[in-house]
């Protein structure tokens, strides 16, 4: 039986422009290694340049420090942000940020799974560099992420 096309999620094309331009954002967690408990990931998605930072708490307040200092100020303020529908990511604070710095936040679904692969597929890949049965975990992220920007 054929589906048809009135049934499914209207989709929102990513718009992919300069590098820099479009970043995905999620955190990998809870984790146990030396009391931070989570890994905010941020990708570009089109250079596949990654930004990490190993934190104990996922909250709004992480998450804006994290863009305005490691985003924003290192790479230029992006066109758009694609993040899940997590409450530290859809919240006041991140709506006055973007709005600020004229940054439109896009919000991937269930049903958009494709905006958020390689986010996926670069979070495996960390998982499986920093082990996860050691404690150390979160001092081995700046060696994933070398591991990362100089192979690709």
């Amino acid at each position: 039986m054929a589906m048809n096309r009135r049934h499914e999620m209207p989709q929102q094309p990513i718009l992919l422009g300069e590098v820099f331009d479009v970043w995905g954002i999620d955190f990998m967690g809870p984790l146990v290694s030396n009391g931070y408990s989570y890994i905010l990931l941020a990708i570009d998605y089109v250079s596949k340049w990654e930004e990490a930072i190993a934190t104990k708490i996922n909250d709004a307040k992480v998450v804006v420090e994290f863009l305005k200092s490691n985003i924003f100020c290192r790479s230029s303020v992006p066109k758009a942000l694609i993040s899940d529908q997590g409450s530290h990511f859809c919240n006041r604070a991140m709506a006055f940020l973007l709005h600020k710095y004229g940054v439109v936040h896009r919000v991937a679904t269930a049903y958009h799974p494709r905006q958020i692969a390689k986010q996926r597929e670069i979070k495996k890949r960390l998982q499986k560099m920093t082990n996860p049965s050691r404690k150390d975990r979160s001092r081995l992220l700046e060696d994933a992420l070398w591991a990362h920007r100089t192979a690709y």
